[in-house]
């Protein structure tokens, strides 16, 4: 009698366990209707066939039922990770990072990155992990008005890394972008990781070059320059020439916006201003300039006064003559972003297959042939969570080039699931 009593006890509060969660997810918290979205632990299709990403690169198109069928399975294993026990090796394991430097070329160069990053957490995992290396160092600005799910899985994953951290101050109004790089590009200088150069990214974007393809563009044709694409500040109401001289794609050059109307003031120091994109590659010795010149203090509070403030304050300081690294007559050189504007439809692209939000196209399948025809870095922008595969098929070739490009022995376990040898052989 007594074991029977424990079991109609233990079905009891199983019941009533079952009936407070049931009730919990009918009515959530109303915080948690901001939360990450959520993805099917169960899914169709376990991975994506990379014969179906080799027709998309070639432009032959895919089924719809078949992109249908395999819809978020990486989001679904990436948010798995996050819930359970485990420790940071199984975590780190599971989500398949590279924790050893593949060649002596990229771990005798490292790289900084600031990555702000306030929803999308497979995205968000996603970015991280191809862009990670060992030898580089990370600054994460979560931002202030994420979620506390997202904060504290960000967190989690961020601990596990010696040389990753979160930014100590968090900004979500007034310069937010501009304030935010610079308080992760302060952290990064009193740092005790030596870096060379140092690149911001938001949770949108993708590489479309490896670690080791950026080192070496980096290396051969800056060599201690900075790349801030952008030219003189056209006259009021005028818009800038969107056309670079060698024809090649062109990040944010036809968005303009002239400073607020009731700003007169002229830039301090006499500053030639010039206007670009909010995309940079700094070196260290410039990132100190930033945080300590006199003159790129004052702009930074004269910056208070105009629109979007990072598409003039990085491009303006680099052109200032005596700062290191800078390159003073350079225009839009430099292929940091790949970016589909809908004002450049039919000129530099052709059209945008998946969709716009506020004229800048959100990735879809058939545009990765053109993303990888790019010569940019990064490309921008995506959205894991309402169209993965085309974000799917971009980080499955660029695990294969990673893999593909190293000088040293691969694990295991940082090969992604395939789904034919062939792709094997190509990984090795």
């Amino acid at each position: 009698m007594s074991r029977l009593r424990a079991t109609r006890t233990g079905l009891v509060m199983c019941a009533v366990i079952c009936v407070c969660v049931f009730l919990y997810f009918r009515n959530p918290d109303p915080e948690d209707l901001q939360e990450e979205p959520t993805y099917p632990l169960a899914v169709e299709c376990g991975f994506y066939p990379d014969e179906l990403c080799s027709a998309l690169f070639h432009g032959k198109g895919a089924a719809p039922q078949v992109a249908k069928f395999c819809k978020n399975p990486h989001g679904s294993e990436i948010l798995a990770h996050f819930h359970g026990p485990g420790n940071c090796s199984r975590l780190l394991e599971g989500l398949r990072f590279i924790t050893r430097p593949l060649s002596a070329e990229e771990g005798n160069f490292s790289l900084a990155y600031i990555v702000t990053a306030r929803t999308e957490l497979a995205m968000f995992v996603r970015l991280l992990r191809a862009i990670y290396a060992p030898q580089n160092v990370y600054c994460i600005h979560i931002d202030a008005k994420a979620s506390k799910k997202f904060k504290a899985a960000v967190q989690t994953l961020v601990s596990c890394f010696g040389n990753m951290f979160t930014a100590s101050k968090v900004v979500s109004a007034g310069l937010t972008r501009l304030q935010a790089d610079l308080n992760c590009m302060e952290e990064l200088v009193h740092s005790r990781f030596p870096w060379n150069y140092v690149l911001n990214l938001c949770g949108q974007d993708f590489p479309v070059k490896t670690n080791k393809e950026i080192v070496h563009y980096l290396r051969s044709k800056w060599d201690g320059k900075n790349i801030t694409p952008g030219v003189a500040q056209p006259p009021q109401g005028a818009r800038p020439n969107a056309n670079r001289s060698h024809g090649q794609l062109t990040p944010e050059t036809s968005i303009y916006e002239p400073p607020n109307e009731s700003f007169q003031a002229k830039p301090p120091h006499s500053l030639q201003l010039y206007f670009g994109s909010a995309h940079y590659v700094l070196t260290r010795r410039f990132a100190e300039f930033v945080l300590t010149d006199v003159r790129a203090k004052d702009l930074l509070r004269w910056c208070k006064g105009i629109h979007s403030p990072e598409r003039h304050y990085w491009v303006t300081l680099n052109r200032v003559r005596d700062a290191p690294g800078a390159t003073p007559d350079a225009g839009w050189e430099g292929d940091v972003r790949a970016i589909k504007w809908k004002q450049e439809e039919g000129s530099t692209h052709d059209g945008c297959k998946g969709h716009y939000v506020q004229d800048t196209c959100v990735y879809g399948p058939g545009d990765l042939p053109w993303v990888i025809r790019s010569p940019s870095l990064f490309a921008n922008k995506f959205e894991s969570s309402k169209d993965s595969l085309a974000v799917t098929c971009l980080e499955r070739r660029h695990r294969l080039k990673v893999l593909g490009q190293a000088e040293g022995p691969v694990d295991p376990h940082w090969h992604f699931q395939q789904d034919s040898d062939f792709n094997m052989k190509l990984s090795h």
